[in-house]
């Protein structure tokens, strides 16, 4: 292995849907972009995640151990974490953590607004963070990868990035918050939606994997302050595990399985493992 990878080149290997072509278009060093937009903003950070697989009628594995893990270490150099998600995932959550989470209503536009501003008002979130949340399309709607009308199974985050400064948007199809930064460059590559994301963030991840893109910031963070954040590679299986014992689904297959994206927990650490070893590189034990 090439020890001298920069960490946006190891969250975007092993890529089954042509992501990593979105490369070009974000600067050099994206994830730094964004672990200095958390360190320079001190409080209380929102963490958004879940996405519901129609077919499975489930949320599946990949957002909420990436959320947990990156909350977590934020917690440890002095951050409030609030997470936020819909009732289709919250009980994922709330049997990973016992940090504040909120439940967001699945409601219209209007009032979904208004909720969002309700809430950034009462909590005053420094940054706001998405990780793995599928975004507002163009007509409104949200749509999965199979071009499906989800929007009753999806609250309306995404007017918690509209209406917020510092926002940071982590995902891995074209299709999640933080895709409208490249909305047109996105319809134009194949393998990712005809009909991408409208949201925009300040600065987005793309990733093989949402996890992933949570992992490497924890680890640009990590870089910068000259203190390894990054769960263990068991902590992290552990977090998949738990997840699908709540009853999230692996998102490919819709399967009740310990696996995220089509890739067995060990397949999955691969990611975790270099970002462990990039940090040793760096002497950052």
């Amino acid at each position: 292995m090439n020890t001298h990878r920069s960490i946006e080149k190891i969250v975007l290997q092993n890529d089954t849907r042509n992501i990593s072509s979105l490369e070009i278009f974000l600067k050099p060093n994206f994830i730094n972009s964004a672990a200095k937009i958390i360190l320079k903003n001190k409080g209380t950070v929102f963490i958004t995640t879940g996405f519901y697989i129609v077919y499975a009628k489930a949320s599946e594995t990949d957002g909420p151990p990436g959320a947990i893990a990156l909350g977590n270490a934020l917690k440890k150099i002095g951050y409030k974490v609030v997470y936020i998600t819909d009732k289709w995932s919250l009980e994922i959550l709330k049997g990973m953590t016992n940090d504040l989470i909120i439940d967001f209503p699945v409601n219209d536009h209007e009032n979904s607004k208004e909720f969002a501003i309700n809430l950034i008002n009462e909590l005053k979130p420094s940054v706001s963070i998405s990780i793995e949340r599928a975004s507002l399309m163009e007509d409104g709607t949200y749509r999965n990868w199979k071009n499906q009308n989800i929007s009753e199974y999806n609250a309306k985050l995404d007017y918690i990035f509209s209406n917020t400064s510092n926002t940071i948007g982590i995902g891995d199809g074209g299709n999640e918050i933080g895709m409208g930064n490249l909305f047109n460059e996105i319809k134009k590559t194949d393998g990712l939606p005809d009909k991408p994301a409208v949201t925009k963030v300040d600065e987005l991840i793309v990733s093989s994997c949402s996890n992933w893109g949570a992992f490497g910031l924890i680890c640009s963070i990590s870089e910068i302050k000259s203190i390894n954040l990054l769960p263990s590679l068991d902590d992290a299986k552990n977090l998949i595990k738990k997840s699908v014992d709540l009853g999230a689904v692996e998102g490919l297959t819709g399967e009740k399985k310990y696996a995220v994206d089509g890739r067995d927990l060990d397949e999955d650490s691969i990611c975790l493992n270099n970002l462990h070893e990039y940090l040793k590189n760096k002497s950052i034990l």
